[in-house]
């Protein structure tokens, strides 16, 4: 199965969800008029694609609908799925780095899926023929450690780890310092899920970033964030939180294939103003792919 067919299959909850409501809005009413937006605009906000979200898009679709003199309502489904497209960035703002050697810092709340995420890029990105290697940051987890030195076993990449309760920031030195010796191209950290105590976790991320200023200052650097599709607005509260402790730039949304909250995505990509650069579809090792917004509009339509 190609990577369309296995988003569209992991879509199919979201698809149900959201093309279901619109389709019904748009065959009920035949005629382009002020209730055709509101039913619209009602079903996309069912859809957890938010209140404000589904407000611009039809915003948009009012302007466009002026514009281009349409007048039939079966048009206007094409019209939303081009708005939403653009909405997400019509570019496809992937995972791979600007440059080399790359760091890539992992944040999320425990239960999202963020160290499994990681195993799952580091198979991806070690595929495309850059050479990984991965750091345990989560030391308070034992189960954070070992998971990710099985990903590090299935993927034949190399895991930097300390005991459980060590410094993390400790852990973090000994990885950029591997990174360096191997010649590796992309190190990828993982860190502690804690945003119940942002005054930790701030000052963790703050001793992390400080390593890294120091230690590997020649990298190319980003922070991603991992949310949970399958909470819907949730992760949106989630992603503002973690906003405020860390600099993120760049969004990992997984277990979309189980949800109907599929929606999230575009709420995500037009409230936060951040790149969704993979999203995840399914349990296998290739199910975390890049982000191609185009491609999820299509699956979703």
């Amino acid at each position: 199965m190609g990577w369309f067919d296995k988003l569209k299959e992991g879509l199919a909850k979201t698809r149900d969800s959201i093309t279901d409501k619109i389709g019904e809005v748009l065959s009920i009413n035949k005629k382009i008029d002020e209730e055709l937006y509101e039913e619209l605009e009602e079903a996309m906000i069912m859809s957890d694609i938010g209140y404000k979200t589904s407000s611009d898009i039809i915003d948009i679709l009012r302007k466009r609908v002026k514009e281009n003199k349409i007048y039939d309502s079966e048009d206007v489904k094409q019209l939303l799925k081009e708005i939403i497209v653009e909405m997400m960035g019509n570019n496809n703002i992937g995972i791979i780095p600007d440059n080399t050697p790359a760091v890539y810092l992992v944040v999320g709340v425990n239960g999202v899926g963020k160290t499994t995420s990681i195993g799952k890029m580091a198979y991806y990105l070690k595929n495309k023929g850059y050479k990984v290697v991965l750091a345990a940051g989560d030391t308070f987890r034992a189960a954070a450690i070992d998971q990710l030195e099985v990903w590090g076993r299935r993927t034949g990449v190399e895991v930097i780890r300390h005991q459980e309760g060590s410094d993390p920031a400790a852990v973090i030195f000994d990885a950029i310092q591997s990174a360096k010796a191997k010649k590796a191209d992309i190190l990828i950290c993982d860190t502690a899920g804690r945003l119940h105590n942002k005054k930790n976790l701030m000052e963790e991320l703050r001793k992390i970033n400080k390593i890294l200023e120091k230690e590997y200052n020649q990298a190319y650097k980003q922070t991603l964030l991992v949310l949970d599709a399958t909470t819907g607005q949730n992760a949106l509260i989630q992603a503002k939180q973690f906003m405020e402790v860390s600099d993120v730039n760049g969004i990992i949304l997984t277990k979309l294939d189980g949800t109907a909250k599929g929606g999230i995505v575009i709420a995500v990509s037009n409230e936060l103003k951040i790149p969704v650069k993979m999203i995840g579809v399914g349990e296998g090792i290739d199910d975390l792919q890049e982000f191609n917004p185009t491609a999820f509009v299509d699956a979703i339509f």
